[in-house]
């Protein structure tokens, strides 16, 4: 491609309601276009990013067996009505109707779809496994859509979906979307981690999220560096402490505390380690009655540490806490005789039901809420000012420096993107489609079924979010719009420029490089800028001055100055860097 011939749109500064740095500098390079909120128009740049994401993800699909269909957008409610989905699904789930009054979703997701298709089309087990994707829009009517691609409204995904005859099939289809997971990651040249993760509302046991790693990611990576061990923050496990708790060597004591309302003042009050305080957290259950009304609540207390978090994912999966809130402070006073901030488990007004997380079990001599405004009791000892906890669990986030759920040492905690996500879903979706096959002996029998989604369009954002610098963006070589990228310096008024500059581009053109050459007669300043903002890792200089000398200049993105190379070895020096 020649510069004359695309379109080449760089911004000095970032819009205003640019937040991150992926945002900003797909703005700056000219690679999306703001339209509305959370949706942006891909301009050329931005999309040949997209298309070379896509080739990628293709390759690799169809290398695993997978085989590609394209779903349509706009989706009949009906089937998500056979799910439940349509109903239980959030505004999130862009509901419309046709001029026929007929309800009508645009796609977040396909299962229902792909549900139907299996169930129409697959009858026996001979034609099993199967495993049908596509790269499509999508759209999810998010209430803060954010960060350009990285929380857009409108996005572009691969969601590929399994059907086996059995588990033990099931799960041998998701290890193979997995390994090929594993590869295309490995060749968009971005680091990343796989994680053990929870399924989320889509369903499912087995779950692996696909992270890049930025210190600007939103999720909360555990892993530990002695091992492979890694899953996000909902699904990490934090080992209970070895042994019972300790043996009582305070008496209990109701001390002022007066405006300390948080853990953290009531310990720095006290000269104490926050470890040594407990939070009270009290959550309520409804039960409903057939008309949705409330018949009855249940009041639940959790202890924590007070330097600890609850996990609301682990807690949700508790018996009983399915279906848990966050209880009101009617409710708290009715129970506890006291607003939040001084509460705790002892002297309570109405029985509550009792889970303390594994480190409040085993702790002595802690502090918490005397359910008294202004005061807190110390000294509190299990078994001897209230009885051995009954329910005890894992309640809470880990952090740094917790043992490893695998034994192999301490857990570390990095930043990072979600790009990508596999699931096993069981027989969630055939069940409630009724999508059955033929058994070698002629039974009915639901399919099992896998989920293997990319973000396409938010991976370009995730790798510039890894790969910047103050002068913009650094693509790996498979992502890169363009691979390399010939500067010719002053070509208008130097004949040997230009015909050195042609002559390189038609050698690259010829041995398959992605190359563009810089055509527009910008100064070299303002078109170095351009190409260092836009991020193509490779760029060759052509001046007269090098030439002279019967070199030009090579310079990669990352390299703070340019070094010479001879005019006759900068073809080969490029195809050996770019392994062609």
């Amino acid at each position: 491609m020649k510069a004359s011939q695309f379109f080449i749109s760089t911004l000095k500064e970032a819009p205003a309601d640019a937040e991150v740095v992926s945002h900003k500098l797909m703005m700056r390079a000219g690679m999306i276009k703001k339209l509305g909120a959370g949706i942006y128009t891909l301009m050329p740049m931005g999309l040949r990013v997209v298309k070379k994401v896509e080739a990628i993800v293709r390759e690799e699909m169809n290398r695993a067996g997978a085989v590609e269909l394209c779903m349509p957008v706009v989706q009949p409610a009906e089937l998500w009505q056979e799910t439940g989905r349509f109903e239980k699904m959030g505004p999130e789930l862009l509901r419309i109707r046709d001029r026929h009054m007929n309800d009508f979703v645009i796609q977040p997701t396909s299962e229902e779809v792909v549900t139907d298709i299996a169930r129409q089309e697959i009858r026996s087990y001979k034609q099993l496994p199967k495993n049908f994707y596509q790269i499509q829009t999508k759209f999810r009517d998010e209430r803060r859509p954010r960060f350009g691609l990285m929380r857009g409204r409108e996005f572009i995904m691969k969601d590929a979906y399994s059907f086996d005859r059995d588990q033990v099939s099931a799960k041998a289809s998701y290890q193979v979307m997995a390994a090929a997971y594993r590869r295309i990651f490995d060749r968009f040249g971005l680091t990343y981690r796989a994680v053990a993760a929870d399924s989320g509302a889509i369903g499912g046991d087995l779950s692996e999220e696909f992270q890049v790693i930025a210190a600007t990611g939103e999720d909360a990576i555990v892993y530990c560096p002695g091992s492979n061990y890694a899953a996000n923050m909902e699904k990490a496990e934090a080992l209970a402490p070895a042994g019972p708790h300790g043996v009582a060597t305070q008496t209990l004591a109701k001390t002022p505390t007066p405006g300390k309302s948080t853990c953290a003042d009531v310990a720095e009050l006290l000269g104490l380690p926050l470890a040594q305080t407990v939070k009270s957290l009290v959550l309520a259950t409804d039960t409903l009655s057939d008309t949705g009304e409330v018949v009855k609540t249940q009041v639940w207390l959790l202890l924590l540490r007070g330097d600890h978090d609850m996990n609301e994912v682990k807690v949700n999966k508790l018996p009983g806490l399915a279906a848990f809130r966050f209880a009101s402070v009617a409710e708290i006073e009715d129970h506890f005789g006291c607003q939040p901030g001084y509460l705790g488990p002892l002297n309570l007004l109405k029985p509550v039901k009792l889970v303390v997380d594994r480190d409040v079990a085993v702790m002595s001599d802690w502090v918490c809420g005397a359910n008294e405004p202004d005061f807190h009791l110390t000294g509190v000892n299990w078994g001897r000012d209230l009885p051995e906890p009954e329910l005890v669990a894992d309640l809470r986030n880990v952090v740094a420096g917790d043992a490893s759920p695998d034994g192999c040492g301490v857990l570390a905690i990095e930043r990072g993107i979600e790009v990508g996500h596999v699931f096993y879903l069981g027989t969630k979706y055939s069940e409630a489609m009724k999508a059955t096959f033929l058994d070698q002996n002629g039974k009915p029998q639901f399919m099992e079924m896998g989920c293997y989604g990319i973000g396409i369009t938010r991976l370009p954002a995730a790798a510039i979010e890894q790969n910047h610098d103050e002068r913009g963006i650094i693509w790996p070589d498979a992502l890169a719009p363009f691979t390399v990228v010939i500067c010719p310096i002053n070509a208008e008024r130097s004949p040997e420029v230009k015909v050195t500059s042609d002559a390189l581009y038609t050698e690259l053109l010829a041995a398959g490089v992605d190359v563009m050459l810089d055509d527009r007669g910008e100064r070299p300043g303002a078109m170095f800028a351009d190409w260092e903002l836009i991020g193509v890792p490779h760029r060759v200089n052509v001046g007269d001055r090098a030439l002279k000398e019967g070199n030009v200049e090579y310079q990669h993105r990352r390299d703070a100055v340019a070094s010479a190379v001879p005019v006759a070895d900068i073809v080969a020096k490029l195809l050996a860097l770019l392994k062609v």
